[in-house]
């Protein structure tokens, strides 16, 4: 590949997705989440040390600790402006899941280009969406840390156990600190590594890795796998690990989603079409093996059947692509103005590879797509907003930690 290529393949990197990466892979996590993706667990006795974590948060190195649960994304800026950017970019496109470039030719591009030119154009389009409390993403990500937190204090009790207390008085459920929950970004703060060590002074020597990425891509969750494992290879005292590797077909997900579009299509509407537009990979991602394109559309089938929805009424399609290589089709893009030229008056974009809002959702569907399909002569676009903190997603977070809890509380 030559530097031109390279050049031409640099985007801007965003919150959500791997923009800017030649590897692009962007979205989710891996089958149905079950404890086949189970990691391994350390027991050795250690010195009492677990990397930064003092000896007080192992309860005095005799007792257990709640069980850990650790939310990821992706990843944000803390600010909205260049001199923020440029740490977060430099941290995301360093990454070999994300640019896999040999070295030689790939890290004079980005600190010599890429991170003198890109962190300006990126803060423009952050600005746009930026709110009082912050990032959309880390603001959504940490409602949902909370809300997973209070959901799972009553959910993880088997029903022959509530039945055994009634007319004891109220049953409290889990006991309030026998489940932690923390959340980490693979890029930005707090990072996955912050979360583990928060975690781990917590007293919690089990921890479920809980990727928010609903289908496999080696971008997203892999490297959300390695930066675990890297963090675990610092530890003397590693403890047991389990890791979600995905969730594109799990039933409480499908009716989350289509739980969510029938509540917009109440209040607003339904529209002549209704699109699921996922963040893109690269073709030749698939090719080597990546799942992600046929996650994605199983999804959409999945969703789809419970909707009851006509064939011909909805599609599959990729966004965010960046430079010459083939990315994933059809084109968010370039179905839109098709729609509107085909005679569609209406369309509703939904992005389920999403679990919170972020830049791509927000400030590339909500406005650039928007305004794209309009320009074409369309007359409504409506974006139905990600699962975010709603209780659909609570559900399916609850369910799913549940599931990958069995054995531990």
């Amino acid at each position: 590949m030559t530097v031109e290529a390279v050049l031409s393949a640099v985007g801007s990197a965003n919150e959500g997705a791997v923009g800017g990466a030649t590897n692009g892979a962007i979205g989710g996590a891996v089958d149905s989440a079950n404890n086949d993706a189970v990691g391994s667990t350390v027991g050795g006795a250690a010195d009492g040390a677990v990397g930064g974590a003092d000896d007080g948060a192992l309860n005095g190195g005799g007792e257990a600790g709640p069980v850990g649960i650790l939310l990821s994304n992706l990843g944000t800026p803390d600010a909205p402006t260049p001199a923020a950017l440029k740490p977060y970019l430099k941290q995301f496109l360093s990454d070999r899941r994300v640019v896999d470039l040999p070295r030689w030719l790939w890290l004079p591009v980005l600190h010599c280009i890429v991170l003198r030119t890109r962190p300006a154009t990126a803060a423009q389009a952050y600005a746009k969406i930026w709110t009082e409390d912050g990032s959309p993403l880390r603001a959504h990500t940490q409602a949902q840390a909370a809300a997973l937190a209070d959901a799972l204090r009553g959910a993880l009790v088997e029903p022959t156990e509530l039945k055994a207390h009634q007319g004891e008085g109220d049953y409290p459920g889990l006991p309030k600190d026998a489940v932690a929950v923390e959340y980490g970004f693979r890029y930005g703060q707090p990072s996955i590594a912050d979360a583990l060590d928060a975690l781990i002074r917590r007293g919690a020597r089990k921890v479920l890795v809980l990727p928010l990425y609903p289908q496999y891509a080696a971008a997203t969750v892999g490297s959300t796998f390695d930066a675990v494992a890297a963090h675990l290879g610092t530890l003397r005292w590693v403890p047991a690990l389990r890791f979600v590797a995905g969730y594109h077909d799990h039933p409480k997900y499908i009716a989350a989603l289509a739980d969510s579009i029938r509540a917009f299509q109440a209040e607003h509407g339904a529209a002549d079409r209704l699109l699921f537009s996922y963040h893109g990979i690269l073709e030749r991602n698939r090719d080597s093996g990546d799942p992600y394109f046929h996650q994605c559309h199983a999804t959409t089938q999945l969703t789809a059947a419970q909707l009851g929805l006509e064939e011909g009424s909805y599609m599959t399609a990729f966004q965010s692509r960046f430079g010459p290589e083939e990315w994933l089709k059809p084109y968010t893009d370039d179905i839109l103005p098709q729609w509107a030229a085909d005679g569609a008056r209406s369309v509703q974009v939904i992005c389920p590879g999403f679990a919170a809002d972020c830049l791509e959702t927000l400030e590339e569907v909500d406005m650039r797509y928007r305004e794209l399909f309009l320009n074409a002569g369309g007359n409504r676009f409506d974006y139905i907003p990600a699962l975010n903190s709603s209780p659909w997603h609570v559900e399916m977070m609850t369910a799913l930690a549940a599931e990958n809890l069995h054995g531990w509380v």
